[in-house]
């Protein structure tokens, strides 16, 4: 019995032995694991969770650096950053929001409205983040607030910059900036990672354009937080990197003449550089103040703009399409000599009209111009000429010369305001409206009528290339410091100064990566000489805004673009385009080059229902073009002061 017992209390001894055993290596591996783990925290993944816990102690805030600036030609600033004044408050600082908002109304312009939006803002916030509730005070305003500001508690009168406009010229062509929305979110991608509050962004123009490159790099300002998020105190400022700043070839003083010309209608005014490509002024018509949009426009304003009947948000200059009205009959004299259809001296018997399958295609002149040759069809702009050029030429000839001069494309390409315009041919009916050419439509499209619209920036590409001889453009309205400026300049400079040089034409234009547009150079240079009769010789259609001085002498052509056909009945009573409601009457075109003896600038004119070309369009452009050629000493004289190679 002894001996059992023995027996059993050493079985149970070594059991629990084993338990124990197990117990502790099961406790030796779980202190092993802990302190592995401990060490591994501590050691291997320090830099980890140290960063984890500086990031819920810590907390940045972007904010956005100054934006580029954006230059005139000369250095001008045309959009540029100023001081303003603003108001902030962290709710949870202000003991009484009610009584605040009250006392501010006695201060500064804060409606009922501005406080019901502010509250909505409010309560979708945490309380101890900053709410900006006045973001452009004036300096009378600014300082009123200071001299309160005892009795306004949690109030913080701030000093910020904003973006500001020197005018409204060039309003269309720079564009406008203003508050970030979800459209802007979606189409710029690197707006998306932004944690900047009420940030502007540009919405059109230059502004839109270059954007992201004038936006910079945003800074921040990094503070310390406790376990709620309440910022405690401020560890360290980065102010950011300023945006780019952008020359233009725009020249601010003609813009602002131009602007100033046309500010009673609604049109659009284009000069251009025939050499170089460059874009000395392109104003639209009636203009908008792009500083209204900065801080946010209010609704009536924004009314007030798109119900407008003119659209002064529409940039005509790119945007506006037009039949190109006689301004085309230049390209239509081209091609016809070009394709050995006509020859200058051909004529045609105009009798005011001309019947083609039973129907009368009209001239404007309702007697006729008699016997006409190119040169005099060009200089009175006669319709039943062209009719017959065109119907022998053909729309697709026709369409192949206007497409090689720069119409039914975009001239500028970056801007996503600018339209293409529409140059017709058979072709492109079937295509798009599923219909075969007649001849008929042949007939208006040779006098820029039908299908035909093009941009008044295209029509001033179109005549600067005229201009030039005949030679492709390729324009800007930002310079880029690394191109060359002028090839088409050193390469006809390089042709007067080497009259024998061996090397074939051909040779000459590759070297300077030039493309002709032509086949024949006397067909241009007949078409610029019938230009310079259209102005300068009795009868000429513009030769009522012609320049007696030999330094502003130019050569240009007018053209009415039909808005509504006239009835016979208003053709017999001989109707005038004044005598008709305004949106029915013709727009008038004006296109011209200067000085006549050198050329050097190009210029379009548009003004919508002007009713002719000669009366409404000429005029503005005769006195653009002085402005131009005056500022013409001037743009070479800061040329040659920067050093630039011309």
């Amino acid at each position: 019995m002894l001996s059992f017992n023995s027996s059993n209390i050493v079985s149970k001894t070594r059991t629990i032995g084993r338990r124990m055993f197990l117990v502790s290596s099961f406790k030796a591996i779980v202190v092993v694991g802990i302190l592995g783990r401990l060490a591994a925290l501590q050691i291997n993944q320090f830099q980890k969770y140290s960063g984890l816990s500086d990031k819920n102690r810590f907390r940045e805030t972007q904010i956005a650096p100054p934006r580029g600036i954006i230059q005139d030609y000369f250095g001008k600033e045309i959009a540029s950053n100023e001081k303003i004044y603003q108001l902030h408050i962290t709710p949870e600082d202000v003991p009484n929001i009610d009584t605040l908002f009250f006392k501010l109304k006695n201060i500064i312009n804060l409606t009922e409205e501005k406080v019901f939006l502010l509250k909505r803002r409010m309560a979708k916030q945490k309380r101890w983040d900053t709410l900006i509730i006045a973001d452009n005070l004036t300096w009378s305003e600014f300082s009123r607030v200071n001299l309160f500001l005892h009795e306004l508690s949690g109030l913080r009168p701030v000093v910020s910059i904003a973006r500001v406009y020197s005018n409204n010229a060039s309003a269309h062509v720079v564009g406008y900036v203003s508050e970030v929305t979800p459209r802007d979110l979606k189409n710029k991608t690197y707006l998306q990672d932004l944690r900047i509050k009420e940030v502007a962004v540009g919405k059109t123009g230059l502004e839109s354009l270059y954007d992201r490159q004038m936006f910079g790099t945003p800074g921040y300002l990094r503070f310390e937080v406790n376990a709620y998020g309440k910022k405690i105190k401020q560890v360290s400022t980065n102010n950011g990197e300023k945006g780019k700043t952008y020359r233009t070839t725009l020249d601010q003083d003609i813009q602002v003449h131009a602007a100033d010309l046309i500010k009673d209608v609604s049109g659009a005014v284009c000069v251009m550089d025939i050499y170089s490509g460059d874009i000395v002024s392109m104003v639209s018509s009636p203009a908008f103040n792009p500083n209204a949009f900065v801080h946010g426009i209010d609704e009536q304003n924004w009314k007030d703009l798109i119900s407008h009947r003119d659209k002064p948000l529409l940039n005509k200059a790119i945007s506006g399409l037009y039949p190109p009205g006689s301004t085309i009959k230049t390209l239509t004299a081209l091609c016809a000599l070009e394709n050995d259809v006509f020859t200058t001296k051909l004529n045609v018997e105009c009798t005011g009209y001309i019947e083609l399958y039973g129907e009368r295609f009209h001239c404007w002149k309702k007697e006729g111009h008699g016997m006409v040759n190119m040169r005099k069809g060009i200089k009175h702009s006669c319709d039943v000429y062209f009719y017959e050029v065109s119907r022998r030429l053909g729309i697709d000839r026709l369409a192949v010369t206007a497409k090689k001069f720069g119409l039914g494309e975009k001239v500028l390409k970056g801007f996503a305001e600018e339209k293409a315009g529409v140059v017709p041919g058979t072709k492109w009916k079937l295509n798009q409206l599923g219909k075969n050419w007649y001849l008929g439509e042949t007939l208006h499209s040779g006098i820029g009528q039908g299908y035909f619209l093009t941009t008044p920036l295209q029509l001033c590409l179109m005549t600067a290339q005229i201009a030039n001889g005949g030679y492709k453009l390729n324009p800007r309205i930002v310079i880029n410091d690394d191109e060359d400026k002028n090839p088409l300049l050193n390469f006809l400079k390089f042709r007067n100064e080497n009259p024998n040089d061996s090397a074939s034409i051909d040779d000459q234009l590759k070297r300077f990566n030039l493309e002709p547009l032509f086949r024949n150079q006397e067909n241009i240079n007949f078409i610029k000489e019938s230009m310079f009769a259209a102005s300068n010789e009795p009868g000429g259609t513009s030769y009522g805004s012609r320049h007696n001085d030999k330094k502003f002498i130019f050569a240009g052509k007018t053209g009415s673009s039909q808005i509504k056909r006239f009835t016979q009945e208003q053709r017999e009573a001989e109707v005038k385009q004044s005598d008709i409601d305004y949106l029915e009457r013709d727009h008038a075109w004006f296109v011209a080059f200067a000085p006549y003896q050198d050329p050097k600038y190009a210029i379009s004119v548009l003004v919508e229902h002007g009713g002719s070309g000669s009366s409404a369009a000429a005029p503005i452009a005769k006195q653009v073009i002085q402005k131009v050629i005056e500022r013409d000493e001037v743009r070479k004289a800061f040329i040659s002061q920067l050093g630039e190679e011309v």
